[in-house]
């Protein structure tokens, strides 16, 4: 009988007939595991101990090789990344003006309308650009929109540019009131009718009390101070009685994302508020245009007002009851048909009001029938707006950059700025207090309500849409004493964004941590659920 083989010896025999079979013995794979092992161990030790020799090789290859990877990137052929994307920006802008050039000729070139208005397009969004690159550590980022108003009061008053940056004022006033009518669609799609119902009497107390009492000192400054007639002043005040939601609402976001105030829901409360308070300024400013360009009586321009608000709501009700229903749900590219109907109808509406002699009805068209349209349309509703925010970006630089062109430091006299600026600064005053009165007894300690009422400061993008609107209205009457009011106006509007939109900003972001009080991390999402749930209203900018 042959010997079995012992455990411990090799047995070559065996090992074949068994890979043949697919089976490896145990203790064969053993052995074959550890010596696999040992010799990854060696491997590894020997790596470690050559990586002393290589010096600081071994140490840097990773950062050598993303350098390398970059560098091949930018060098490469053809261009990839950033290097690329600039060729193709500085491409398409060129190529833009090349077409225009094609079929306008002179207008297109250094001096002609179409070239300042590229011009003029092509720095105010790179000014918004860089104005948002400006960040500091725990504070939101200064609005894009402040770039492009100084781009615009730079572009005026800079001897050699000025010279062959000439835009005919009939053409920026059309693109002004295009912008408009973007920003008034967009607040009137922004309203949420269930928000309507569940406001508290804070957010109604905040959103109308400041507003109006603004509107009204302002006025009343402005009358004595600047010799503006009444109509003018409650003009003027309405103007700077709109908070800026280009300002507030990313703040508020930054300081909900912190924790900050979100246990008693102030950003919530703020945004929201801050919706309905430019809604109110809107509608107070188009009815007191319509008595300011009415010939007659005291009584006779009141009634007018009213008559217009009237107008207003009418045909923006009979236009939004059509968009309902009109394009159809089963017809294709809904949504895109939906978003051309609403941004038509309103510019229609803001330029039909001026040519028939209506100004005031226009804005109050333009809410209406964006407001009505977006009831019937839920979940796609998101959609139009997304549409509507696009052509807004698209024409917020015309709007900040017309604004900022518009004033020049040659016909500005120093008196009037000074008048201008006591005028904006006794208002915000008035503002800040009322504001602090209004939101006692509402379950705020005092360090929140200090914070409310330093919230309520900014102003931007409805005082530049509203701001040079009496301007041009004055320019088609050919009133030389109306477009000096008309002036006024805007320079006080320019002097509110360039000086609250930034110390806003600061104040909101420096003060948010220091006055309201952090939620823990475990109870913020539930906060922060709670509150969006509550209420969700987007500002018209």
């Amino acid at each position: 009988m042959a010997e079995e083989p012992m455990s411990g010896s090799w047995n070559p025999t065996a090992l074949s007939a068994n890979a043949s079979n697919n089976i490896i013995p145990m203790h064969e794979a053993t052995q074959e595991v550890s010596i696999l092992d040992s010799r990854a161990t060696s491997g590894i030790v020997q790596t470690k101990e050559a990586a002393p020799l290589n010096g600081c090789e071994w140490r840097t290859q990773g950062p050598l090789a993303q350098l390398k990877t970059s560098g091949r990137r930018i060098c490469a052929c053809p261009p990839q990344g950033i290097l690329a994307r600039i060729a193709t920006n500085v491409v398409a802008v060129v190529l833009i003006w090349a077409v225009i050039w094609s079929i306008t000729n002179r207008e297109s070139l250094p001096g002609g309308n179409l070239f300042a208005l590229l011009f003029l397009y092509l720095f105010a969004v790179i000014g918004g650009k860089i104005m948002g690159l400006i960040k500091f550590p725990g504070l939101p980022p200064f609005p894009p929109l402040l770039g492009m108003l100084l781009v615009g009061f730079l572009l005026r008053n800079i001897p050699l540019i000025s010279d062959i940056v000439q835009i005919n004022v009939k053409w920026g006033a059309s693109l002004r009131s295009i912008a408009l009518s973007i920003i008034l669609a967009r607040a009137g799609l922004g309203l949420d009718p269930k928000a309507l119902k569940k406001l508290k009497a804070v957010c109604f107390r905040l959103s109308l009390g400041p507003c109006l009492i603004e509107a009204c000192t302002a006025a009343v400054v402005s009358h004595f101070l600047m010799h503006l007639p009444w109509q003018w002043g409650f003009i003027l005040g309405f103007v700077l009685g709109a908070v800026s939601p280009a300002v507030v609402v990313p703040s508020m976001l930054v300081l909900q994302a912190g924790g900050y105030g979100i246990d008693k829901g102030v950003p919530t409360l703020l945004m929201a508020a801050g919706s309905f308070d430019d809604i109110l300024a809107i509608t107070g400013f188009n009815t007191c245009l319509g008595i300011a360009f009415s010939s007659g009586s005291t009584l006779e321009n009141v009634l007018r007002g009213v008559l217009e608000v009237a107008v207003g709501i009418a045909a923006g009700g009979l236009l939004g009851i059509f968009i309902r229903y009109f394009p159809s749900k089963d017809q294709a590219y809904l949504v895109w048909k939906r978003a051309f109907f609403v941004i038509g109808l309103s510019m229609f509406a803001i330029f039909s009001s001026m040519y028939f002699g209506f100004p005031g009805s226009g804005g109050l068209c333009t809410i209406v029938l964006a407001f009505l349209a977006g009831l019937s349309w839920s979940d796609e509703k998101k959609e139009v707006e997304k549409i509507i925010k696009v052509a807004w970006e698209i024409f917020q630089p015309f709007l900040f950059g017309l604004i900022g062109a518009e004033i020049s430091v040659a016909s500005l006299e120093p008196q009037t700025v000074g008048f201008c600026i006591a005028t904006l600064a006794v208002g915000l005053i008035a503002r800040v207090t009322v504001t602090f009165v209004l939101v006692c007894f509402a379950g705020f300690d005092l360090k929140e309500k200090i914070f409310i009422s330093l919230a309520w400061i900014p102003k931007a993008t409805v005082q530049a849409a509203i701001g040079s609107v009496a301007l041009d209205t004055a320019r088609e009457q050919a009133d030389k004493q109306l477009e000096k009011y008309g002036m006024d106006v805007l320079t006080v509007a320019f002097l509110a964004i360039l000086i609250t939109a930034p110390i806003g900003a600061l104040l909101i972001g420096l003060a948010g941590p220091q006055l309201l009080h952090k939620t823990a991390d475990t109870n913020r999402e539930d906060h922060i659920y709670e509150e969006r749930e509550e209420i969700e209203i987007h500002g018209p900018a």
